[in-house]
């Protein structure tokens, strides 16, 4: 093999290319490839590559804090309304459709889990996706706000095709954050998908927000074309803690 042909492909960016030609030239001269299958393999293995690597670059872009995946969910332990949702909300089809997620219910019962798990199965199927605890996000908000720079956070929101906001309801934030949070959901309104997990149900929202005109306009944007999950049940946690006290005790 002549060795400028590796640094031309390395040059064109052609990562598996360059560092498997000679592997497959002895493998085609081995095996008596004709040219045309020698070019398909080296190629086919270089978008594979590509492909690997797009989808590793959008679940780091994701921000996740942490990765679950849907096939370690035991479906059979979540609530029963989310068993009966779960294969069409697997499907994405609800991205698709620019439809929004909310899962309520108390701790424990696998909304952070299954919301992930979403998100990790969009990242991987060529969505854009961003994950967002609700606390952290209103101070990320507050501050892009500060700076003169919300239009450009707000541009960066819009380019995702899935947002999930985390944990609503357990820290409650003044008018101020309530009406940036209303804003970025509002404009997302049927033109992307949004996940929400909250402990709350709806009735309980004005805890959060401290002004009913804007927690009836929020949840007015949040569940118009949306799934709405009950996710009450026995925590994951007390499940586990109960069956590992039980093994022991024998």
């Amino acid at each position: 093999m002549k060795p400028e042909l590796a640094e031309q492909a390395k040059q064109l960016k052609l990562s598996y290319v360059s560092a498997n030609l000679q592997r497959h030239i002895e493998h085609a001269r081995k095996e008596n490839e004709s040219f045309e299958t020698f070019l398909a393999s080296l190629f086919n293995h270089e978008l594979e590559l590509r492909k690997e690597n797009s989808i590793k670059k959008r679940i780091k872009q994701a921000k996740f804090p942490f990765h679950k995946y849907l096939d370690e969910l035991k479906i059979e332990a979540l609530p029963k309304e989310a068993q009966d949702a779960y294969a069409h909300i697997k499907s994405l089809t609800f991205i698709e459709e620019n439809q929004n997620l909310v899962m309520a219910g108390n701790p424990g019962t696998g909304k952070t889990h299954l919301s992930i798990g979403l998100g990790i199965k969009a990242a991987q199927e060529g969505y854009k996706v961003y994950f967002a605890h609700i606390p952290s996000l209103i101070v990320e908000l507050k501050e892009s706000q500060n700076e003169h720079k919300l239009a450009r956070f707000k541009r960066k929101i819009e380019k995702y095709d899935l947002l999930i906001l985390d944990e609503l309801g357990y820290v409650s934030f003044d008018k101020a954050g309530a009406e940036l949070l209303f804003n970025m959901i509002s404009e997302r309104s049927e033109r992307a998908s949004t996940i929400i997990t909250t402990n709350l149900s709806f009735d309980r929202w004005d805890e959060i927000f401290h002004d009913p005109i804007i927690t009836s306009a929020i949840v007015d944007r949040i569940t118009h074309k949306s799934h709405i999950l009950n996710m009450n049940g026995t925590s994951y946690r007390y499940r586990e803690q109960k069956t590992h006290i039980t093994n022991r005790s024998y």
